[in-house]
């Protein structure tokens, strides 16, 4: 009897656990700072975002080291980043400030409530354009400023304000300010440098040692306002990147043009 070729065995289904459980830790810290912001707690809120932060940066790398990547992974990294970087952000900005615009009259209550709408809407349209454009953009670069970035800058804001002994009452027009700027940065054209394609390879410059050396004492001297000043500098260098290559555009486009014009 003639035997019958044994189909293929079949992948059981599932999902990886390490790098998933880095992803669920992101979204816990996003969900904590949720909490920690009606509870007043806005220190630990922003925080919170800042430890979501870290996590998300190593679910991604520890998939990749371990070869434990997957569409799953993926899907599910996106609607993390949207809990930590959208969600918590834009609700702890609210309670923290925008909320309080509201006793100028119910027009500045509109304004509180849709500039932190705006940041949570923005963050999740940046998530979704990211993700319909891996495998065809530039990893040297990201179009438009990442959303744990604009969290970044956010949270470091708040942060900087509370370790002043300031309240968000203080602050309460320059807020919707940062958020919509923030916000409009994610989904702009601007070109931010994306440190995911660095370092190139194993050896990097000496000068870089003493360098993460000062920046690490002075995390540790002053959190919260060396954190505000290179998210404020890394938000500034994707305007100055992108205006300083349409001036390059130009000038060889101009000098072609001139090359053209005198054959």
């Amino acid at each position: 009897m003639e035997e019958t070729p044994t189909s293929p065995r079949k992948r059981p289904r599932g999902i990886y656990l390490l790098p998933n459980l880095f992803t669920t830790g992101a979204m816990f810290a996003g969900f904590y700072a949720i909490i920690a912001a009606i509870g007043g707690r806005y220190s630990d809120a922003a925080l919170a975002v800042f430890v979501a932060g870290v996590l998300d940066g190593l679910d991604g790398r520890v998939a990749r080291l371990t070869g434990t990547q997957s569409d799953f992974g993926v899907q599910y990294d996106s609607l993390s980043d949207l809990v930590s970087f959208g969600l918590a952000p834009a609700l702890v900005m609210y309670t923290w400030s925008l909320s309080s615009l509201t006793e100028y009259g119910s027009l500045w209550g509109k304004i509180g409530w849709a500039a932190a709408f705006i940041y949570a809407a923005c963050a999740a349209m940046r998530l979704a354009r990211f993700n319909t454009q891996v495998g065809v953009a530039d990893k040297r670069y990201f179009q438009g400023l990442a959303s744990p970035a604009a969290a970044g800058l956010c949270m470091s804001f708040v942060w900087t304000i509370e370790k002043f002994d300031m309240s968000g009452l203080e602050v309460q027009f320059i807020t919707p300010v940062i958020a919509v700027v923030a916000g409009l940065l994610m989904v702009s054209n601007v070109r931010y440098f994306s440190f995911k394609a660095w370092p190139t390879s194993d050896r990097v410059p000496f000068i870089w040692i003493p360098a993460a050396l000062l920046v690490f004492v002075a995390l540790a001297v002053d959190p919260a306002r060396v954190l505000f000043g290179i998210a404020a500098l890394y938000v500034l260098s994707g305007p100055v990147m992108t205006l300083w290559g349409l001036r390059r555009w130009r000038e060889q486009r101009a000098l072609r043009h001139s090359e053209r014009s005198e054959e």
